[in-house]
């Protein structure tokens, strides 16, 4: 039970399952959730009434609770709790726990389950929730003996947060949290799983790496979301990583930030929207460096051609990620930081590289970047999404601000023109690709740093699917601002119909779309306006000083297409930049046998 101000005991003494439930949040140092109330997690719910030192935040879809635990997690680097209750409550939840599990994110969902005297009888809300979480979850329990859920509780926390991050599930039928037991404290749970992740990795692995780094005359350093989820000092050992051997650096859109933009060996993103220098580079690089990456496809584009002359390292907390999808020459296996920070300690210690020696390298790179791959014609008419992209960027840059994105060309768009200089302030899904994502994960960012600028840059497509959840900014005054790119289609889905598919735009026209602005009035929060690129300096300035959510619709041209690309099935050092991407030469580039539409 609380005190009066909120506190709880702490130690080991009787509670119900549900008073153990929100025990275990405080005691794992929780301070916000997201849920959706409901029969099966009702006494939960009314523990949480009766304390003051959780804060629940009341979501609209359960869908929601997921994201916003999601951009939480992200920006914060804690893990991200979600609360929902039994049958679709968990159903609900089975897409951001499968967008955490691919993007590696800390998440920690309490479903609601029926008692379990009628588990398996079809009763009223019951669903195997266990069996449907299982393969989008790092780990999951059903909890039959109140006795077990506190240390089942705080196995949840230890799981989520550490080795590989990751979601994970607890189902509680209703039963167990009425039932009375024992609570007993973190530092008295007993472990439940041998899971025990690896942080220090082999010495004479890092001193082969560093060797193999020294002996490069084209080297390249690939960076993942795997750096960020380390924590800020695997970013700043990275950059004086960088800084001691002079190598070029390129990254995953999970790694943005991780080294700065603006920093001298930046290549810019990777992969099949990345730019020219990045893809070239890791095409001809003779020794390539992967930090907290797993070489998904998007990066890879065909594999059999993917960087032919390079020796690779690979360093990875996960054992399984390693030799998955491309053989390495040196696999270390170990928390990204500590085996970062093992390589600068090398390095400082005399074995720096021959800088001299990576001159041609450099100026091969330099006659790379001098193709421009990102430039696109402006236009004093419409607004270019690319411009709009710059604009916002230039009009943010020096404030605290957070970037979370739905999925389509707008989040390439914004992951080639948006400069991230630091970790943790751009949130996106990446592995899963989740359209919908951006507007809940931005409140959970506003939640957990409500004086900071907090933008979720949308398309006017994947805002709709969780829109609801504007509501929940109003309601908390949670300040997001969405920055929707409007150009009334489903854009990535367009543009690979133009491509691929003959031109025939089927079901891609965004029709019926709903006038943003009222949409906004209608929820409580502010709507704007922008047509026009001579107007659209004083509107995003207009967004970002109005107190409270906003929701920009900023018209962009409807059919400009995401370049430079590499066509599905191709290599690296086929990639197709703006000035080559007439329908024309895009037609005679793709090999429509092997090309899958994203």
């Amino acid at each position: 039970m609380a005190d009066g101000n909120g506190r709880r005991e702490t130690g080991s003494r009787q509670m119900t399952g549900a008073e153990m439930v929100v025990q275990a949040l405080i005691d794992n140092g929780v301070e916000d959730i997201f849920g959706y109330p409901g029969g099966a997690v009702l006494p939960i719910y009314d523990e949480i009434f009766q304390q003051e030192t959780v804060r629940h935040i009341l979501v609209r879809h359960e869908q929601g609770a997921g994201h916003m635990a999601e951009g939480y997690a992200r920006s914060t680097g804690k893990c991200g709790v979600m609360l929902v209750t039994s049958g679709p409550g968990a159903t609900n939840a089975v897409t951001p726990l499968q967008d955490a599990l691919m993007d590696s994110i800390p998440l920690v969902c309490i479903s609601g389950q029926v008692p379990t005297s009628v588990i398996g009888s079809d009763a009223f809300q019951e669903c195997d929730t266990v069996g449907v979480t299982r393969p989008c979850t790092k780990h999951n329990w059903l909890v039959r003996n109140v006795d077990e859920l506190s240390e089942i509780m705080h196995e949840a926390f230890r799981v989520a947060s550490t080795g590989r991050p990751g979601p994970v599930l607890v189902d509680i039928p209703k039963d167990v949290q009425f039932a009375t037991g024992t609570y007993v404290p973190p530092s008295s749970a007993k472990r439940r799983s041998s899971y025990q992740p690896a942080l220090r990795s082999r010495a004479d692995r890092v001193r082969e790496a560093v060797e193999l780094l020294r002996s490069a005359k084209k080297p390249v350093i690939y960076s993942g979301g795997g750096v960020i989820n380390s924590g800020p000092e695997a970013s700043h050992m990275l950059r004086e990583l960088v800084e001691l051997t002079g190598i070029p650096i390129t990254s995953t859109l999970m790694g943005l930030g991780a080294y700065p933009a603006s920093g001298e060996r930046w290549l810019g993103m990777l992969g099949m929207h990345g730019t020219y220098e990045a893809n070239m580079a890791m095409h001809d690089c003779d020794v390539m460096l992967c930090v907290g990456a797993r070489f998904d496809d998007r990066i890879t584009g065909r594999l059999d051609a993917f960087a032919p002359h390079s020796r690779k390292i690979h360093i990875d907390i996960d054992p399984s990620s390693i030799n998955k999808i491309v053989p390495v020459d040196v696999p270390i296996i170990g928390d990204c930081g500590h085996v970062l920070e093992d390589m600068v300690r090398i390095l400082r210690a005399g074995a720096q590289p021959d800088r001299q020696k990576l001159k041609p390298w450099h100026e091969q790179i330099e006659s790379w970047k001098a193709r421009n791959c990102l430039a696109y014609s402006p236009n004093d008419e419409i607004i270019m999404p690319q411009y709009a992209i710059q604009r916002l960027y230039e009009l943010t840059k020096d404030r605290k601000t957070y970037i979370t994105t739905e999925v389509g060309q707008h989040q390439m768009w914004a992951a080639q023109f948006y400069g991230f200089e630091e970790p943790n302030r751009w949130m996106t899904s990446g592995g899963l690709g989740t359209m919908g994502y951006g507007l809940p994960a931005a409140v959970g960012v506003a939640a957990a740093h409500p004086d900071a600028l907090v933008i979720d840059i949308a398309g006017d497509a994947s805002v709709q699917m969780t829109m609801q959840e504007i509501s929940t900014a109003v309601q908390y005054n949670l300040p997001v601002k969405i920055f929707i790119m409007n150009n009334h289609y489903m854009g990535m889905v367009r543009q690979w119909q133009q491509l691929l598919h003959g031109n025939r735009l089927s079901h891609s026209y965004s029709e019926a779309l709903p006038d943003f602005v009222k949409m906004a009035e209608a929820f409580g929060a502010t709507g704007i306006h922008c047509a026009k690129p001579d107007d659209l300096d004083e509107a995003i300035q207009q967004m970002i000083d109005t107190p409270g959510p906003v929701i920009f619709d900023c018209e962009v041209a409807n059919l400009a297409n995401c370049f430079p690309m590499i066509p599905s099935g191709k290599a690296h050092n086929e990639m197709l930049l703006p000035d080559e991407a007439s329908d024309e030469a895009v037609a005679t580039a793709i090999d429509r046998e092997g090309a899958q539409l994203v």
